[in-house]
């Protein structure tokens, strides 16, 4: 194993645990625009960073689906003087990591180093690098757009992929949260499709930056401004529309599975909407607490239909999902998904119990210090409070908006946001 590698993995285990205390948030912007949210911590030797664009497949155009996922990999794929073997070399030779993803609102590049000096400069550098100098080369360009054609055809064989995609169809289906990439349009890409889509979104005022660990806020203030020195100061930020909600649909997609995968939903929340505690609350009652909540009860513990049943919001720029999923054997589906309609029927009905809010708020609290555990679990919350504009103060403030959620609350937050007459179900390989 890599040196460097070794000493990160060390400190990782040695290290004492982070403290519980939520922790203070510095936010400025720097000279080229892009906003920055920065935590001091040095409890470990460490530095992670996160820059957030807003440049998810969200802001595809719809007939180059794809293209954002695949200008999000080619990023780190080549830069001016270095290849991609060349920047993975280096990046191991300081025991630096560099992950990332794309979402529906985001794209997103996750960096952590070591923060002695000699390594992270290299580190940092390399990330300037990236975002400032990608050369998307033809070569890469066309390998890396084969690469994703068979990987999406090998999805598109798998039926949980079928029932999220056929999902999102019918939640979002004139609204770019809708929008997926298919193998016709993937495999029509050319590289100017690429280089316009990160020309126009991987700018500096769609940027956002946070930066987690052991800098001082002089340093870490000298970073992003480095980072972000080369990046375009225009253009600006877009809206996404706000999605109309859908009409009740019920849809089956015939598949060779053994287990049908069922999934309810219907668009439901957008991030720093004052609904989202006591629907957080509530759902862990009716499907986010795992054993303990209603549907897992219901249709795995009294009547043996499902392994695992759950539910979960997923709130975005605009609003994002309310969404149920399961799997049982084909000849349970339509049981199952009755029994699934009855019990939200009821939660909708009659919320939880006394006793349900109170294990719920203790548990919600209790769990939330696990999320403030280490660099990287900051970091997750530091980036969403930074590019969704949350309050500087919301984690300190969580466990208080936790607790101050009433059973009143939540019936009104439900039948606010989770309406059956604009909930659409997909079930593949149903009998």
């Amino acid at each position: 194993m890599n040196a460097c590698k070794c000493v990160l993995l060390l400190v990782l285990s040695l290290a004492a645990p982070l403290s519980n205390a939520a922790p203070r948030i510095e936010r400025w912007q720097t000279t080229s625009g892009a906003r920055v949210f920065f935590v001091e911590n040095h409890a470990l030797p460490i530095v992670d960073i996160q820059v957030d664009f807003a440049a998810g497949t969200a802001y595809e155009n719809e007939a180059q689906a794809g293209v954002a996922s695949l200008t999000r990999e080619l990023l780190e794929l080549g830069v001016a003087g270095m290849d991609e073997t060349q920047i993975a070399s280096r990046m191991a030779d300081v025991g630096a990591q560099l992950t990332g993803e794309v979402d529906r609102d985001r794209a997103s590049l996750v960096l952590r180093s070591l923060s002695m000096a000699d390594k992270r400069s290299v580190a940092f550098e390399l990330l300037r690098a990236i975002l400032s100098t990608p050369q998307f080369s033809q070569v890469v360009f066309e390998r890396e757009k084969a690469r994703s054609v068979a990987a999406l055809k090998e999805a598109l064989t798998r039926p949980e992929t079928l029932a999220s995609r056929a999902l999102w169809s019918a939640m979002y289906a004139a609204h770019p949260y809708g929008r997926q990439a298919t193998v016709a349009s993937v495999a029509a890409l050319e590289r100017a499709n690429v280089l316009a889509f990160h020309a126009a979104h991987y700018t500096a005022p769609r940027a956002t930056l946070a930066i987690v660990g052991d800098l001082s806020r002089a340093q870490a203030e000298a970073v992003a401004e480095d980072l972000t020195a080369a990046l375009p100061a225009s253009p600006g930020m877009t809206t996404i529309a706000v999605p109309e909600l859908p009409s009740s649909s019920e849809q089956r997609i015939a598949h060779p599975a053994v287990q049908a995968h069922l999934l309810l939903g219907l668009p439901a929340l957008k991030r720093g909407d004052p609904d989202f505690f006591p629907l957080l609350v509530g759902n862990y009652t009716l499907g986010g607490g795992g054993f303990v909540s209603r549907l897992m009860k219901a249709v795995r513990d009294q009547r043996g239909l499902a392994y695992s049943v759950e539910s979960y919001f997923q709130p975005l720029a605009q609003l994002g999902p309310f969404q149920i999923g399961l799997q049982t054997k084909k000849e349970q589906a339509q049981d199952a998904l009755k029994l699934t309609r009855e019990v939200l029927a009821g939660f909708l009905a009659q919320g939880p119990s006394k006793e349900e809010l109170l294990a719920a708020k203790q548990n919600l609290i209790g769990s939330f210090p696990l999320r403030l555990d280490s660099n990287s679990e900051i970091l997750g919350s530091v980036a969403v409070i930074g590019f969704y504009g949350l309050p500087l103060d919301y984690l300190d403030r969580y466990p208080d908006n936790i607790e101050k959620v009433t059973l009143a609350d939540i019936k009104a937050a439900f039948a606010r946001r989770v309406r059956p007459a604009h909930l659409v179900t997909v079930i593949v390989a149903g009998d």
